[in-house]
């Protein structure tokens, strides 16, 4: 019985040694990016579609630049904090180098080789391209310094477990793209939909781990912090012409005369600063869905 049970226990540890191996925080070689030269313009457009300022500008702020962080984000799972991103060397990301910002942005890997939560909406960039990834990079800093130290999330056991998070990346980390695209509109919809704009955070369920509903994809969703609905965008739930879609992504306002407002109103904030030609991709990318 002792020496079954020894071989009971190396068994397990095997096994947990494995799962630790397998699971374990991915980073981004430098090699992969070292070929590209970044575009600080096409930078900024992806800064945009990807919502960057609609999570990390200053509570109560209207100035979408500058990133210290610090809102507050209820979840089922506990309240997180977003983060500074400002260049500020000490308290921001000013002495990360390209290829840790690639990692943490595609795999949701920290600087020291942590994992982190996916209320950073990685699962959705990681189908983002290395070149616009490197342009982005470039772009961030540009923007102003902020000294202001993060915050601690707050997160009970256990969420509280980072060494978790890497089985959940291993199922619900998905590189592949979700609706069908056969025209170069709808892939570019697809793109900024997809993965830049991740849209489906938000706009589809989740299961109880967390992790997105493929098969109810932007069927409509709870709000995280439990208080309403985040309405779904297939044409079941939204029978609004493209053109119309593409002038409230740009304006904010309606087929009927209401406006945007809540969370979507930053997001029209940012997607207005995008192209006439990327709104339409990304309306007809909606009319598209199944």
């Amino acid at each position: 019985m002792k020496r079954f049970l020894t071989g009971l226990i190396l068994l397990g540890l095997a096994v947990a040694a494995i799962g630790l191996w397998v699971t374990r925080p991915q980073t981004v070689a430098a090699e992969r990016l070292a070929s590209l030269t970044p575009d600080v313009q096409n930078g900024e457009t992806v800064f945009w579609a990807a919502g960057c300022a609609s999570c990390h500008k200053a509570e109560g702020s209207t100035d979408s630049l500058t990133l210290p962080g610090g809102l507050h984000f209820k979840t089922p799972f506990g309240t997180f904090v977003a983060p500074n991103i400002s260049p500020d060397p000490e308290t921001g990301i000013g002495s990360w180098t390209a290829t840790q910002f690639a990692s943490a942005v595609l795999n949701g890997t920290s600087p020291e080789g942590q994992h982190y939560y996916p209320a950073f909406p990685y699962a959705t960039y990681a189908r983002m391209t290395d070149q616009d990834l490197t342009d982005l990079w470039a772009f961030m800093q540009t923007l102003p310094a902020v000294a202001r130290e993060n915050e601690p999330h707050d997160l009970g056991f256990p969420f509280n477990i980072r060494l978790s998070l890497g089985g959940w990346k291993l199922l619900f980390l998905n590189r592949d793209f979700v609706a069908a695209a056969d025209t170069a509109q709808l892939e570019r919809g697809r793109y900024l939909v997809e993965a830049l704009g991740h849209c489906a955070e938000c706009h589809t369920p989740r299961n109880a781990l967390g992790g997105l509903d493929e098969a109810r994809w932007m069927d409509g969703a709870p709000n995280p912090d439990g208080k309403g609905k985040t309405p779904g965008i297939t044409p079941a739930h939204l029978d609004w012409a493209a053109a119309d879609i593409a002038y409230y992504l740009e304006t904010g306002f309606t087929p009927d005369f209401d406006s945007a407002g809540g969370e979507m109103a930053a997001v029209v904030q940012n997607i207005g600063k995008l192209t006439p030609e990327d709104r339409a991709a990304i309306a007809a990318y909606i009319k598209a869905l199944p």
